[in-house]
């Protein structure tokens, strides 16, 4: 595979990967791993993996996660299927896979016997639970979010209310990429692999962690985001007048300050009972209305100004769509030009980090399914009429 100079400076450049995977958490394993500048391999059933067909909310999942990398389409219910996945494997780096705790096993993909002959193979296995009681049970987002508490402390008492993304698929796949780079650095000492796992119920359980710790700390349950007791006094959604929204949060005693001078409300700047942040949560509910009252007297183009001249924490809410023209991401270069399988172009969200001053990768392509079917193949000193002959089979696609 021909490598563009730039790919060639990306700290994972040069790493195999070989990703079974569907849906959203194995495939954000391989998405960071790829942005990253690995060589990801996606092994997809014949016709191609069924994420890339899904509608609504599910729409996204596949160009989103699955950028940059590479397809090929095989039948693993043939032995000639698995043969070369397993060839596949023997030369790789790290294997992801998502399915169901046992599949890869019975189709002799699991750990154990990819290891037998490649001792140095990192196999992440992304679940929806971790050894345990529960192992076997079958998972998915929404289940852990509610299971775990998150779906709880998001919606108001009596409604819980799951994200508004896939949040613990990704931070899952975030958690398994952790774990497969942790496990290459100490292959780097002892020269084996090993295999690692995230999963789903754990990964909520470790993002409620902070209302555990609430619990222990103060003895007292965390109550539901919308009616919690808040930190801080002025930690709110307000209304523009013009009926937009804009969230601002005044996290400091200094910020209360700034925000009295910004707005020339002296009489509270200089209001004894007022001074410390706790003294003001204590007076939350009467001075909440006041300013509701002042901020319904600006337009959200006003106010906004106003906010950020004061190093107040901000925010307009914004939509999801808005963030194809938000200007600081189209400056920053934070979304990556995409090409969809169709040939449309888009831009999409890069890995959110920057390396040495720059963002590691810079968007990509969509593979179609089977794209790079002949290439791979190849590869493994699979003749061009053998590989035709499995075509014809519908061994491969």
């Amino acid at each position: 595979m021909s490598v563009m100079p730039e790919l060639a400076t990306l700290p994972l450049h040069g790493l195999k990967v070989i990703e079974f995977t569907h849906m959203v958490m194995g495939p954000a394993v391989g998405a960071v791993l790829v942005e990253l500048g690995a060589e990801v391999v996606r092994i997809e059933p014949i016709g191609g993996d069924s994420t890339r067909h899904l509608l609504g909310s599910g729409a996204g999942y596949f160009p989103m996660y699955n950028r940059n990398k590479r397809s090929i389409c095989l039948d693993l219910k043939a032995a000639d299927g698995l043969e070369v996945a397993r060839r596949m494997c023997a030369s790789a780096d790290v294997v992801i896979e998502n399915f169901r705790a046992g599949t890869m096993d019975k189709l002799g993909l699991g750990y154990e016997s990819l290891a037998a002959t490649n001792p140095r193979l990192i196999y992440c296995s992304e679940k929806g639970f971790l050894s345990g009681p529960y192992e076997k049970r079958a998972a998915l987002d929404e289940v852990t979010q509610m299971m775990g508490g998150l779906a709880y402390m998001t919606g108001p008492p009596g409604r819980p209310l799951r994200a508004g993304t896939s949040v613990i698929d990704v931070t899952g796949g975030m958690f398994g990429a952790i774990a497969v780079l942790a496990a290459l650095q100490e292959r780097q000492l002892t020269g084996r692999g090993q295999k690692v796992s995230s999963a789903l119920f754990e990964t909520t359980i470790f993002l409620v962690g902070q209302h555990m710790a609430q619990m222990a700390v103060t003895g007292q349950p965390a109550k539901p985001m919308p009616v919690r007791i808040s930190a801080w006094a002025i930690y709110d959604v307000f209304e523009t007048r013009d009926g937009e929204h804009v969230f601002v949060g005044i996290v400091s005693d200094g910020l209360w300050q700034k925000f009295c001078e910004a707005f020339s409300l002296a009489a509270l700047g200089a209001d004894e009972s007022l001074k410390t942040n706790s003294q003001r949560v204590l007076q939350r509910e009467a001075l909440l209305p006041h300013v509701r009252e002042l901020f319904k007297t600006y337009s959200k183009a006003e106010l906004v100004p106003i906010l950020e001249r004061t190093g107040l924490p901000f925010a307009p809410i914004g939509k999801p769509e808005d963030m194809f023209v938000d200007p600081h991401l189209t400056a920053s270069g934070g979304l990556g030009a995409t090409t969809l399988p169709d040939g449309r172009e888009t831009r999409l969200p890069l890995l959110p980090i920057e390396m040495d001053g720059r963002r590691p990768s810079q968007g990509g392509k969509l593979a179609k399914p089977g794209e790079h079917t002949d290439e791979v193949l190849r590869a493994l000193g699979i003749t061009p009429a053998a590989i035709d002959e499995l075509r014809q089979r519908r061994v491969v696609a």
